[in-house]
């Protein structure tokens, strides 16, 4: 029955959504209302399990998740000051991430929906990221540029309208959050590698070649693979001719190459699609260094950025819950079939 009907719930301007994010170890729900306006917040992280292993292991995210989901679905309801009752909609990552770890929300949000009468909103992990700056900038309204720079996705997108993207150019191999946890792992910095990596580039300079990714291509993707693989024959050939190298300059030369071709490439699609804001998401935007530059070249060129708090970058549901109302205010519905996928497309 609630398969049948999900097509005709009434759908409510300002509507109150509960959202649900588990797609990596960062067990979070929010309660977001009209897509802009945060009520709260709740993360519940298992970044401290996996340390011991340099990674995320899945089975372990999984099992975090089973624990922590109640806690963090009843701390974001009562830190928003409203009842379940006053929900309008459940908002959930069913991808992309790890599979285990996206069932979780999933079977919990739709078991929450459907106990509660109201629609399941799928929202993928990605178009979430991008949603983040509606949070920050309550006027915002396409079009404009979009930089979106995470663990899985390095891309530059066109937000022509609040549903509709033109991609012009993503990564070809490595993101470029990977690519910052693979370095991070051959030059011996504990995981995540992004905020170590950070930390260490700050005491060292901008001195270790690096090669510029696809060189004389042009357009708007990005290899990481090669920069990766750059760092890491580097070290590896320090290391066997017993040749002293500063791990801190190479951390800041790698951060250097890895982030100025995101500042270059963005402002470059501003400029030839004629449009003045530039929008960043993704975990590798909060990072410092990127951050910075790309603040202080948007105000050069008199460019609007807006820049999501670092907690906004990183996994969270409040993204969730502002693409779950662009979706929602669409109709955009799930039934009680909804699975998770470990990848989505971008667009």
């Amino acid at each position: 029955m609630y398969a049948d009907d999900k097509k005709n719930f009434k759908i409510k301007d300002g509507a109150i959504i509960l959202a649900i994010e588990s797609s990596c170890d960062e067990t979070a729900a929010s309660v977001v209302r009209g897509g802009r306006e945060i009520l709260s917040s709740e993360i519940i992280s298992s970044c401290s399990e996996h340390i011991k292993f340099g990674g995320v292991v899945p089975e372990i995210a999984s099992r975090a998740h089973t624990a922590a989901i109640s806690i963090a679905v009843e701390n974001a309801i009562k830190n928003a000051e409203i009842t379940l009752s006053d929900i309008d909609a459940v908002a959930v990552t069913y991808g992309a991430g790890l599979l285990g770890a996206l069932l979780v929300g999933v079977s919990y949000a739709k078991a929450l929906a459907y106990s509660l009468g109201v629609p399941i909103v799928p929202v993928s992990h990605i178009r979430g990221h991008l949603a983040a700056a509606y949070l920050v900038d309550k006027d915002l309204k396409p079009p404009f540029v979009s930089l979106l720079a995470s663990g899985g996705h390095t891309a530059v997108i066109v937000v022509k309208d609040y549903d509709d993207f033109k991609i012009l150019g993503s990564t070809l191999d490595d993101a470029v959050g990977e690519a910052f946890d693979k370095v991070a792992r051959v030059l011996g910095l504990q995981y995540p590698g992004g905020p170590n990596i950070e930390r260490l580039a700050r005491e060292g300079q901008n001195v270790v070649p690096m090669p510029k990714m696809l060189k004389g291509e042009g357009g708007y993707n990005f290899s990481y693979s090669g920069l990766k693989t750059a760092v890491i024959n580097y070290v590896h050939r320090c290391e066997q001719t017993g040749t002293k190298y500063n791990k801190a300059d190479v951390a800041c030369s790698f951060q250097h190459a890895a982030t100025d071709i995101l500042v270059e490439k963005a402002i470059e699609a501003c400029g030839e699609y004629g449009l003045n804001t530039i929008t960043i998401g993704g975990g590798v935007a909060a990072n410092g260094f990127l951050r910075d530059n790309l603040s202080a070249v948007c105000k050069k060129r008199g460019i609007k950025l807006v820049l999501p708090p670092k907690i906004l970058c990183t996994d969270n549901a409040a993204m969730i819950g502002a693409e779950g109302y662009i979706q929602y205010k669409k109709g955009n519905f799930a039934d009680l079939s909804l699975n998770a996928k470990a990848r989505v497309d971008l667009g």
